[in-house]
């Protein structure tokens, strides 16, 4: 690592904030002045860092004053209100909302995939959708050997997915449900003990969700194929934590089962489990807590012959969908003396 700079996180006391505070420990990132924001309602609270205590302070527009990287972990209005502010005083921004990932002048990356372009940069650069960056890291490989024509992905979204209240609704459910009780909707549209929702955010067009949108948008751009073509369904699972996907990919030359394996095998950040037989394939439940993308059920897309493939894949999307995709963007920052 390069020098030590002065960190902000916006959103400290937040289960994405907390998770980055727990990443940056592990991987040792060069802190020499750790400013944690939150909600101003929150000001006056604690957090944990290296064996520290840290008292939270109200996010304000003055806050940003002694820091060199501001890395937000809040909602879409509150990075659009407060990120302009921390680059008025010169601090770099990585924000893991929604608010930046499609300007143009904002690069969106994810690291095994698009790391050049954090270099182009003007102060924001934006962490993408948890489910986009599962994917990406999983099929660029692929993309780079032989060249996606189509993909078709169906995501099982865990509840964490939706914070700590989707975690609170999934117990409420299930205890409802085993009682006979009624389960109070706050957070999901239907019960999600023992279900599956097929809608995850607004609907939009042509009946998709931004959700599903989100991954058709965030991987072209940071694929740099803006014509891929690409369809999505996702579903929220009763899984407390780790996304899965089942995706179909169409490629331009053909590929053997045998080469995917080995492509991925020498991948950055992957994992590949995948051997059937002794019922060894990627499971939320142990992916969960882990920085990497495992993928698993390599097979031909018997619908496309040798130029389809499947695979299934599983990440913790509080880890690499967030908190870990953002640390490697600022690592490379840092690293690059791009602040």
């Amino acid at each position: 690592m390069a020098s030590e700079v002065r960190l902000a996180l916006v959103g400290s006391t937040g289960a994405v904030g907390q998770e980055m505070l727990k990443i940056l420990e592990e991987r040792d990132f060069p802190v020499k002045e750790l400013i944690c924001l939150a909600d101003p309602r929150e000001a006056g609270s604690k957090v944990r860092f290296k064996g520290e205590e840290y008292t939270v302070v109200g996010a304000s527009p003055e806050a940003f004053k002694k820091a060199d990287i501001a890395m937000f972990a809040v909602g879409t209005e509150v990075s659009k209100m407060l990120a302009p502010e921390a680059l008025k005083n010169n601090c770099v921004v990585i924000d893991n909302s929604y608010a930046f990932r499609l300007d143009k002048d904002v690069p969106l990356v994810v690291p095994e995939v698009n790391a050049g372009d954090i270099k182009l940069h003007r102060g924001i650069i934006a962490n993408p959708n948890c489910s986009t960056i599962i994917m990406v890291v999983a099929i660029n490989p692929i993309h780079q050997r032989a060249r996606l024509k189509r993909v078709i992905v169906s995501t099982y979204q865990a509840v964490s997915g939706a914070g700590k209240a989707g975690l609170d609704e999934l117990d409420q459910h299930i205890s409802a449900a085993m009682t006979g009780q009624e389960p109070k909707l706050e957070v999901f549209q239907h019960p999600i003990a023992f279900n599956l929702i097929p809608h995850i955010d607004e609907f939009v067009e042509e009946d998709y969700t931004r959700e599903e949108m989100k991954m058709v948008w965030e991987s072209r751009k940071i694929m740099h194929e803006p014509d891929l073509k690409i369809a999505a369904t996702a579903v929220r699972v009763p899984v407390y934590r780790s996304h899965s996907e089942s995706i179909n990919l169409e490629t331009e030359n053909p590929l053997t089962p045998d080469q995917v394996r080995s492509i991925l095998s020498q991948a950055p950040g992957i994992i590949v489990q995948d051997d059937p037989g002794a019922k060894l394939y990627p499971m939320p439940l142990y992916t969960s807590n882990k920085d990497q993308v495992f993928v698993g059920r390599i097979r031909r897309d018997i619908s496309l012959g040798e130029n389809g493939v499947v695979i299934w894949v599983a990440a913790d999307q509080i880890r690499k969908g967030a908190a870990t995709n953002a640390i490697q963007i600022a690592e490379v920052v840092v690293e690059e003396n791009l602040y």
